[in-house]
């Protein structure tokens, strides 16, 4: 990818990044080591299921996170491919 096209992406994921919810929702999900649900990200940070659901939907739209469905339940994890691609440290 050029350089310009990675600084592109780069500011998106910084634009979803900027919110103090979504960085903690990265933090829970890193060191978790495992899936989580919507519902287990909302009770670490006192937030209801649809404010979860409505952040990670803007992370997953910048390839920071995976959602995963299975029946009514929606598993959450990192995509580390994208952490490692445009935040190699972060």
């Amino acid at each position: 990818m050029k350089t310009e096209e990675a600084d592109l992406k780069r500011t998106e994921i910084f634009k979803v990044l900027s919110d103090h919810n979504r960085l903690k929702m990265i933090r829970i999900l890193y060191q978790a080591k495992r899936e989580l649900t919507c519902g287990e990200v909302g009770e670490k940070l006192n937030l209801s299921k649809s404010t979860v659901s409505y952040h990670f939907k803007l992370l997953r739209t910048v390839g920071l996170t995976n959602t995963r469905k299975e029946a009514q339940i929606k598993y959450l994890s990192l995509n580390m491919a994208t952490f490692q691609e445009y935040l190699p440290g972060f």
